[in-house]
């Protein structure tokens, strides 16, 4: 069996388990509070970062080296275009949303509203919430642009890119960090990502002690 070591409100977890569930690979998830830094944990991916898969007798770290090796061992099917200029934009925009977009806002928000809490790490720093709140206009801002021509975020096919993106924004659905009415052009293409099959383990995720937004779960928000 497989199994995926992950944590609920992992953006990077997310993406993997979107990859994977879009593939039809049936996995076992593991809730791993890798703050903890327990021995074993530790074992499996000394840099203590999540998530982690066990398949077929390896065990992989970092997300995007694991959707690689999905892609590359499960083409079908593709979550990368076959162009090599398309498959470019495919991973900057990975990259963009795992790098950027994490560190001006998912990391201000999640991290400050949810993880300070569950790691029991003191109270919401207001600044980085509040500098959270700023940027994620001009991501959404930049998403519009992209998707004014384009059906998806790297081009006319769904990509490891809208998943990539799907997953930060849904983790911070959860707490109602998105403002949805800031564009028709976005909202419609969450809702896109949203109603398709694979995402339909994320919506029924929890986090003790944080109640999801009302519409987290609703395919017609």
């Amino acid at each position: 069996m497989n199994t995926l070591y992950h944590y609920p409100l992992s953006p990077f977890s997310r993406k993997v388990r979107l990859c994977l569930a879009e593939k039809k690979i049936e996995v076992g998830l593991v809730e791993e509070r890798y703050w903890e830094q327990d021995a074993d944990f530790l074992r499996r991916n000394p840099a203590g970062k999540i998530p982690v898969l066990k398949m077929d007798g390896r065990t992989m770290a970092d997300s995007a080296a694991i959707c690689e090796y999905l892609e590359e061992k499960f083409p079908t099917p593709a979550l990368l275009p076959k162009d090599l200029d398309a498959r470019y934009e495919a991973r900057r925009i990975v990259g963009w949303f795992d790098d950027k977009f994490y560190h001006e806002v998912t990391s201000k928000l999640i991290g400050e509203r949810v993880y300070r809490k569950v790691m029991g790490t003191g109270y919401p720093d207001s600044a980085n919430v509040k500098s959270g709140a700023r940027a994620i206009k001009y991501h959404l801002d930049y998403m519009i642009y992209l998707l004014e021509d384009r059906r998806w975020l790297a081009g006319n096919e769904m990509t490891i890119a809208d998943f990539a993106a799907a997953a930060h924004l849904s983790c911070l659905d959860y707490t109602s960090d998105v403002d949805w009415n800031r564009s028709d052009i976005v909202k419609d293409w969450y809702a896109k990502i949203k109603s398709r099959p694979a995402f339909r383990s994320l919506l029924a995720d929890e986090v003790p002690g944080f109640q999801p937004a009302a519409h987290y779960a609703d395919l017609d928000f």
